[in-house]
């Protein structure tokens, strides 16, 4: 049985670990990659706890997914869903998606009004579970940053009423 927690803030080595493998798995999802993460400190990780939410699916002591959420710089009434991932063995069982539910509820217990996310235009899967849950584009592309610049992404966003 697959249940959700909040990471908190001397929960280090688990988000490391997590995010350490999203990023072996999947390294063209991502805008960091898994050197820059490697090299970070344990203070590093430990900030991005503080100022992340981050939400985990765990099944059976183990952490199978993750996805974190921030709140916009310039727009008070906007957050950015970040960092979505979910391990091979717990696709298509529906763990994505509550993990969105997850950021929809921070976001609207927050006073937020959009959410928005980048998602790459390859990853068809990702698209699908976003355009499911209320996703829409909202026109503005770009590209992951150097040296992965040749992989194309859109933005989606979701009104939250």
């Amino acid at each position: 049985m697959v249940r959700y927690e909040q990471l908190k803030s001397h929960e280090v080595s688990r988000l490391r670990a997590i995010r350490l493998r999203a990023l072996q798995d999947a390294p063209d999802a991502f805008g960091t990659t898994f050197e820059e993460s490697r090299a970070r400190t344990d203070d590093d990780w430990e900030k991005q706890l503080k100022e992340l939410p981050t939400f985990v699916a765990v099944e059976d002591g183990r952490d199978l997914a993750m996805v974190r959420c921030t709140r916009d710089q310039h727009k008070a009434d906007t957050a950015w869903l970040l960092s979505m991932w979910v391990a091979p063995e717990a696709r298509r069982a529906r763990v994505g998606s509550a993990l969105v539910d997850l950021v929809v509820t921070w976001a609207r217990s927050n006073g937020i009004a959009r959410l928005v996310l980048d998602v790459a235009d390859w990853n068809t899967a990702a698209v699908a579970l976003y355009e499911f849950k209320g996703f829409k584009r909202n026109g503005n592309v770009g590209s992951l940053p150097p040296p992965r610049q040749h992989i194309l992404e859109h933005q989606r966003e979701l009104a939250l009423d």
